[in-house]
């Protein structure tokens, strides 16, 4: 193959029209006119490691059946961001392992039931489902008879760095000296964490509109998918957030990013006021209870609608 220029080669309109809709149709990121620049940047970094110098014969190796699934892989990897870090968007954590794990955990033992199911979904490098495991350490759990925390993510380059729980400085920029030393090894600036917190977490390669993978989780007592449908567009949200309500046991609990919302998402789950945080919540069948403020912002929605 020809080395591909220095200079990045411009999609035509179709050309990206193609490319988006082959991203999104495979895992729902969705670029939009004002986010094509990345696409573009990102498909180009794919092509250079290729040494395909022209975007048609990148869309080749995209259609190439022997090839394609591997490559398709390999640019959703370069497509995806993974900006994360241990204890992100701490006080949502706290309540986490101060309400809800404590309440999922009664229900399971009067249930004679197992641990506490926890679904991190769309986990990148692994730092949010070892923060759960070190937090529920920290507040009297025993990770590995009361909880069992399943994490995933599309991108298998960050399920491999999830696994191998090594880190830099950068993931530690909300970690108190006093857990790190308590609960990583250093070595050469690294830190990695401990295998008493590794062996808690089961990370799985998982794409969130792969229904028939999806189905081999059993059900779940609580998921987390903190600013992830953030690059979805509606139509994906509301197929994700269904495949989470089917998922979660009645009572069962979902947190999402603080910038995120299930208005004219869906109706399904509840809001829920906990002392730290807001969360969401599947009503048991007859004890359905709205919350007020998520009834006032859904009617003043409508008549914004409405009045258009």
């Amino acid at each position: 193959m020809t080395a591909i220029p220095n200079d990045e080669p411009v999609m035509k309109d179709r050309e990206f029209r193609w490319f988006a809709d082959l991203v999104r149709s495979h895992c729902g990121i969705s670029f939009s006119v004002d986010t094509r620049f990345l696409l573009e940047r990102r498909v180009a970094r794919r092509m250079r490691e290729l040494s395909i110098a022209s975007l048609s014969a990148y869309q080749y190796e995209l259609r190439n059946e022997s090839r394609r699934d591997g490559e398709l892989a390999a640019l959703i990897d370069e497509l995806v961001t993974n900006e994360t870090y241990f204890f992100r968007e701490r006080s949502q954590l706290r309540a986490l392992v101060t309400e809800v794990l404590p309440e999922a955990l009664v229900a399971r033992r009067e249930r004679g039931s197992g641990p506490v199911s926890v679904w991190s979904a769309g986990c990148s490098s692994g730092e949010e489902p070892y923060s759960i495991v070190i937090l529920a350490r920290e507040a009297g759990f025993d990770p590995e008879r009361d909880l069992r925390v399943y994490a995933t993510d599309i991108s298998r380059r960050m399920m491999k760095r999830a696994r191998s729980g090594a880190y830099r400085e950068s993931s530690f920029r909300e970690t108190e000296p006093a857990l790190r030393e308590k609960y990583f090894e250093e070595k050469d600036g690294t830190w990695t964490v401990s295998d008493a917190v590794k062996k808690c977490v089961d990370f799985i390669h998982l794409n969130l509109l792969d229904r028939s993978r999806i189905a081999l989780l059993g059900a779940m007592d609580v998921i987390l998918c903190r600013n992830v449908m953030i690059y979805f567009d509606a139509d994906t949200k509301r197929e994700v957030i269904a495949t989470f309500e089917h998922k979660l046991r009645g009572g069962g609990h979902l947190l999402l990013g603080h910038s995120e919302s299930l208005i004219n998402v869906t109706s399904g789950l509840e809001l829920r006021h906990l002392r730290s945080d807001l969360v969401y919540r599947k009503p048991i069948p007859g004890l359905q209870h709205p919350d007020p403020w998520h009834v006032a912002a859904l009617r003043a929605i409508g008549d914004v609608e409405r009045s258009k």
